[in-house]
């Protein structure tokens, strides 16, 4: 199979779609893979890092997506992309297609390409592709809270996470006991904060109690316990997921205004639209706003602030779902894979999400693929 993996044009994305040593294993199978030039720049790959392992660097954007027969990305697909794909084609990415803009989903029906969303793919453990950029949003969450608590910020609170002898530590609130809500209390703990979280899930609840041994407080989120929560926190942690769709707001206007002066909120569900009423998408190099003199952080593709790491751990969590769809072909690993078959949002010109499908009031079709041998 012939895998193309472009450079990224979502503004400040220095993530690449594989690393190095995932090219390589795909070369070693008898594939061919295309990398544009300078792609891996931002995660310190060089292109010569690629051609050591056999890959064609190609010089646009027009030649990686005329050449693959599968697209290797990470960020969500662009309007300007969405116009090179070729029809038929294999698209795997962070997706996010329920917030996306219309253009880009009807050129993806109307291309028939099959579009696979790393944020969905999921089996018995939950979402494994999600879960690596998971581990990476929680303990980045925390160290960007801890940077714009300190006074330098102007508007900061000026005090430090875990707080010193006689001066209490901070008070870190988090929605969402998920994969990102408990790296982030994870990290928000070690560096001794008082750290409460909370969600609606009492068997995650117990999960996050067996893991801390009680040192953090866990809470049933309801809209009471949220509003309670939000007043009290120093620094508010968005971590609420839901699964290929646009995200809830659980935090109104309303409760941002009870908060205190110069507290953090950073809100890791931007991506799929945020889960506090007050958040605007942000970015890296702009990356804060304040309403109500509470600074917001919410940018969408943060584990880019750690590309490298972050360009490593999807290659691992992803690389096997690509290997399986070009060593036995589309069709046979879509039914053999019920993880892979699960991630698949667009396929054969129809939407076969259907939360994605009702959220942009297009037609919805149940996957289903044939045996091609």
């Amino acid at each position: 199979m012939r895998i193309g993996i472009p450079k990224e044009n979502l503004k400040e994305e220095k993530r690449i779609g594989l690393a190095p040593a995932g090219v390589d294993s795909l070369i070693r199978s008898g594939h061919t893979v295309y990398v544009e030039s300078g792609a891996g720049e931002g995660s310190h790959f060089t292109d010569e890092d690629f051609r050591k392992t056999g890959a064609k660097i190609v010089f646009s954007p027009d030649e990686i997506f005329g050449r693959s027969e599968l697209i290797a990305k990470v960020a969500p697909i662009t309007e300007k992309e969405a116009i090179l794909l070729e029809k038929e084609q294999i698209l795997m990415a962070f997706l996010h297609l329920a917030v996306a803009s219309k253009k880009t989903v009807h050129k993806l029906l109307e291309k028939k390409i099959t579009a696979i969303a790393y944020e969905v793919i999921e089996d018995n453990e939950g979402l494994p592709v999600l879960h690596s950029m998971s581990e990476i949003a929680g303990p980045l969450s925390i160290q960007i809270a801890e940077r714009y608590l300190e006074s330098h910020t102007k508007s900061g609170r000026g005090i430090l996470l875990g707080g010193i002898t006689g001066v209490a530590p901070a008070a870190v609130v988090i929605l969402g006991a998920g994969v990102v809500g408990t790296s982030a209390a994870k990290a928000a703990m070690a560096r001794g904060a008082q750290v409460i979280i909370l969600d609606h899930d009492l068997k995650r609840l117990r999960k996050i109690d067996e893991t801390f041994r009680e040192k953090i407080t866990t809470v049933v989120a309801n809209p009471y316990t949220i509003s309670r929560g939000v007043k009290f926190a120093d620094v508010l942690i968005g971590a609420v997921l839901k699964k290929g769709e646009k995200t809830p707001h659980l935090v109104s206007e309303e409760m941002v205004k009870q908060m205190k002066k110069g507290a953090v909120i950073v809100d890791v569900s931007i991506d799929q639209g945020g889960c506090i009423e007050t958040s605007r998408i942000t970015s890296i190099s702009d990356p804060v706003f304040r309403v109500h003199d509470v600074i917001h952080y919410c940018v969408p593709n943060m584990p880019a602030l750690v590309a490298r790491t972050a360009t490593y751990g999807l290659n691992n969590a992803a690389v096997n779902y690509i290997h399986d769809i070009a060593e036995n072909g589309l069709s046979n690993a879509l039914m053999g894979n019920t993880a892979l078959g699960r991630g698949v949002c667009m396929y054969n010109g129809y939407c076969s999400n259907e939360p994605i499908a009702n959220m942009l009031d297009i037609e919805f079709r149940k996957l289903r693929v044939f045996a091609n041998n």
